[in-house]
């Protein structure tokens, strides 16, 4: 009887511990749940400000959304309005903030989120040519590389674009005294990776759908893709106002989805188009 007895004390306490095992792995395994094995991350451009309409270098310089930059933003939302967005981040400059907030006022899920602000996603810094018009600044430099302006145009890249105005704003000696210097396309491409690589790591270490919304800048956009895709090109014209670009993040490593995605401004639009 005692020897029964010690037997199935041996099983019960087999079991409790077998039972304990399941229990621990099912917890972890529900934990692990919790980590997105992969972020996507959706970088848009900031809408139509004052500054684009009157054909300005706006970097830095800002201006707010005109009229046609709010509701581009309005329809981006409508058209993103189905992803659930874990957090939101944007350039400290207005024009990108207000955008990322026109987005989320029309977003199912994630409306209540609030914008986290990043210089390090600001616009390329022009130096002297701020505020002054796009044609003066791309003449100049199509003047500095040799080539014409439509030469220039066709076979524009972020470094080539960054590194031009850098050397053409440094010879403004007097002008640049009282003035931050134009960025470097290192300093540009530096700071901007920087700040993406920070959100992915801070968001794979947060709970949610794994979804998020960056809004940005058109030449700071294609200098981190350029800087992340070595095969990236800008698309003929630039990014237009509210596209999206999504990159996937995964194991490491960043996958390009889509660039210059209209597709949700599009179906915003529709939607606008009925009311």
């Amino acid at each position: 009887m005692k020897k029964l007895l010690k037997l199935v004390s041996v099983l019960m306490l087999g079991a409790l511990v077998i039972t304990g095992c399941g229990m621990e792995k099912k917890k972890n395994t529900a934990t692990d749940k919790k980590t997105p094995e992969e972020l996507t991350l959706y970088i848009v451009r900031h809408g139509k400000t004052m500054l684009n309409t009157t054909d300005r270098v706006q970097g830095w310089s800002d201006a707010f959304l005109t009229k046609a930059g709010e509701e581009v933003a309005t329809a981006a939302g409508i058209g993103l309005k189905d992803i659930d967005f874990q957090n939101v981040y944007s350039s400290d400059s207005g024009r990108a903030v207000q955008t990322a907030n026109f987005i989320l006022k029309e977003n199912e899920t994630s409306s209540d989120l609030s914008v986290t602000t990043d210089k390090r996603l600001r616009e390329f810094n022009f130096g002297t040519y701020e505020g002054d018009l796009n044609h003066t600044m791309w003449q100049d430099i199509a003047d500095e590389q040799g080539v014409s302006l439509e030469e220039f145009k066709k076979n524009l890249t972020p470094e080539s674009f960054a590194n031009s105005v850098a050397k053409l704003d440094a010879k403004r000696t007097e002008e640049v005294k009282n003035n931050w210097p134009a960025e470097d396309y290192k300093t540009i491409s530096t700071r901007l990776k920087a700040g993406v690589e920070e959100i992915v790591k801070k968001e794979m270490k947060n709970d949610g759908s794994g979804n998020i919304l960056i809004a940005s800048h058109g030449l700071s956009i294609s200098a981190l893709l350029a800087t992340l895709f070595p095969d990236y090109k800008i698309p003929e014209g630039g990014l237009k106002n509210a596209s999206v670009c999504t990159v996937r993040y995964k194991d490491g490593k960043y996958t390009l989805e889509k660039v210059n995605d209209m597709s949700y401004v599009e179906t915003g639009k529709k939607v606008l188009d009925k009311k």
